[in-house]
């Protein structure tokens, strides 16, 4: 079998680790033994293999770790032992109470969308992990119910390279990921496939390119947008400068970026490469933004205050702001990439939240 080129061997997320060590924890109390190799669902709903470490079995309680791959993503989870622990919870039938253990961080602050105090598990690993538990437990839960508690050894340790302490995650890292999968975005194998995208829409004669910084983006715009080629989109990662020199080289005359407020903000602010590790968001032209519309000014003191982006997304829906700050946030897009691109392309900016529901959009022509 021919070798694939170091750079492009996605791995695993966190979530979908954590995921494969709780299946493999409670398979271990339904069948009364810990496989050795786990089959997984993946958010994607992708079935995978993950091999299974240091399988414990006490009665009521079983532990299991999966050791992360992170394929050719320069990534400190790399090789980090998720570790499930599953209880039987003789007293709440059907219930899965999930827990962060050990190495999993803690949530101090509002704006990343989880409850404050609680554990930095993300949406999508929370529901991933529950399936997972589900899909191999349903007699057991029809009797009694499950506490799965994720712990990470050593995660205290970890996150001391991520940006987690600035957002108001402490002692530990975030168990993260949206479909499983991760992809080596941060090489330059990943740059490469996003330029090679838009040169393929280019030499099929598309005239429009829609740039997307992921996956969920990626849905959003091809759902607002069912009339274009699958050729003209490009998920372009944090790598933003080299999409749009890229676009400018072939000649593409329409581009279109969707977004989440995150990466919105960090173009916005003039970030060329919006890789969450590099920049922080800069608060204060989210706070400017919001004073621009008519907030309060100790609201956008708040803002200012924050770490998140996300943050101010979350004070505009208690004020009924949300859509007037998402417009002034794409437009100020399109005015910063204006000043970088003058006139060579016309420019849509449209932004979508969590969900993948559109919030705004803004536009200017040639």
């Amino acid at each position: 079998m021919q070798k694939k080129k170091k750079g492009t061997r996605k791995g695993f997320s966190t979530g979908a680790c954590s995921a494969a060590a709780a299946r493999a924890a409670t398979l271990g109390l339904v069948d009364g033994v810990i496989p050795d190799v786990v089959e997984c669902q993946l958010p994607n709903e992708q079935m995978v293999s993950f091999a299974v470490v240091e399988p414990q079995l006490n009665g009521q309680h079983a532990h299991a770790v999966v050791i992360k791959d992170a394929g050719d993503d320069p990534d400190c989870t790399d090789k980090a032992p998720l570790t499930a622990d599953v209880r039987v919870l003789k007293d709440s039938v059907n219930q899965i109470i999930l827990k962060g253990g050990e190495g999993v961080g803690t949530v101090t602050q509002r704006g990343l969308g989880l409850e404050v105090g609680g554990p930095a598990i993300n949406p999508v690993p929370r529901k991933n992990i529950e399936e997972n538990v589900r899909a191999v437990a349903a007699d057991l839960l029809k009797e009694s119910g499950l506490e799965v508690t994720i712990s990470v050894p050593g995660g205290e340790n970890l996150a001391k390279k991520t940006l987690n302490k600035r957002l108001g995650i402490i002692n530990g890292i975030s168990i993260l990921g949206t479909t499983g999968i991760v992809n080596p975005y941060s090489t330059a194998a990943f740059r490469a496939s996003v330029i090679q995208g838009i040169e393929v829409a280019s030499n099929q004669g598309q005239d429009t390119v829609i740039l997307t910084t992921g996956g969920r983006t990626e849905k959003f715009v091809m759902r607002e947008f069912p009339e274009l080629e699958q050729a003209c989109f490009v998920q372009m990662g944090d790598f933003l400068k080299y999409a749009l020199n890229t676009c400018v080289t072939e000649k593409i005359q329409h581009i279109i970026i969707g977004g989440m407020v995150g990466k919105l903000t960090k173009m916005a602010q003039g970030e060329t490469i919006t890789h969450a590790g590099r920049n922080a968001v800069n608060t204060d032209l989210l706070a400017e933004l919001s004073r621009n519309i008519g907030v309060p000014d100790d609201v956008c003191a708040d803002i200012r205050a924050a770490e998140t982006a996300r943050y101010t997304s979350e004070r505009m829906e208690e004020l009924g702001l949300v859509s007037e700050f998402h417009q002034a946030l794409c437009q100020m897009v399109i005015t910063t990439l204006r000043e970088r691109y003058p006139d060579q392309f016309s420019l849509r900016v449209l932004v979508c939240d969590f969900e993948g529901i559109k919030l705004a959009e803004a536009a200017i022509g040639h």
